[in-house]
């Protein structure tokens, strides 16, 4: 990797107050290989998605760039006592490997359970270490899908969509290809089924092409077994 692939973002932690530097990728530089059914980006350039999550060296907050600095008064004592004070400081302010990724996602995700993230958002942080898993070629990365379907799961029933920039056609569509990823054919059969048979569908042919292939792989996969 070049090292103008990177430039460097200084932050000021909403806990401490400190100001840190963080590496940012520029979107320039950023070149797609191909897409995984559960929208998981293979790149031909770094992986932008290292550098999303801002971590303070200083105290340990931890969260994704687009919700660093959305946190209240009563959730920054949460994370005084259950983070900070535990916290032994650390930098990842450079080039960040897989393994310092995960890091980073864990640290926000750990975060984002204690200030109460909705399940939409703590799902796309344990999808995305599912992601950073799979790059590793990881056992691991079953685990974290399993825990991002759950919580999409319980988004779909239970929050607002459209308020979390997605809607239930793409979560429908993803929760029923992480249950074909898991193995449970007849889930993933019926996430698909709901979506393609959602008069909403017609908005969005590209989720509706994508649910009717995996519906059909799915279902031969159910049938050879």
């Amino acid at each position: 990797m070049t090292v103008d692939v990177l430039y460097i973002k200084k932050v000021k932690c909403p806990i401490c107050n400190s100001e840190f530097s963080t590496s940012k990728m520029r979107t320039t530089k950023v070149r797609v290989d191909r897409v995984d059914g559960d929208f998981m980006n293979h790149y031909k350039s770094e992986n932008p998605l290292k550098y999303q999550v801002f971590v303070c060296p200083k105290c340990g907050y931890s969260a994704l760039e687009n919700r660093f600095n959305n946190i209240r008064p009563a959730e920054r004592e949460i994370i005084k006592k259950e983070v900070s004070s535990k916290w032994k400081e650390r930098e990842y302010s450079g080039p960040r490997t897989e393994d310092d990724a995960i890091q980073c996602y864990m640290l926000a995700f750990y975060c984002g359970q204690l200030i109460g993230l909705k399940n939409y958002e703590l799902g796309n942080i344990a999808l995305k270490i599912g992601w950073f898993f799979r790059t590793k070629e990881s056992d691991e990365e079953m685990r974290f899908l399993q825990n991002a379907v759950e919580l999409f799961e319980q988004a779909f029933y239970k929050e607002d969509l459209l308020s979390l920039s997605t809607d239930e056609i793409t979560l429908g569509y993803l929760i029923g290809e992480l249950h074909r990823r898991l193995g449970r054919k007849k889930e993933a059969i019926s996430w698909f089924g709901k979506t393609v048979s959602n008069p909403l569908v017609k908005t969005n042919p590209r989720i509706e092409n994508l649910a009717r292939e995996q519906w059909l792989l799915a279902k031969e996969n159910e049938n050879e077994e």
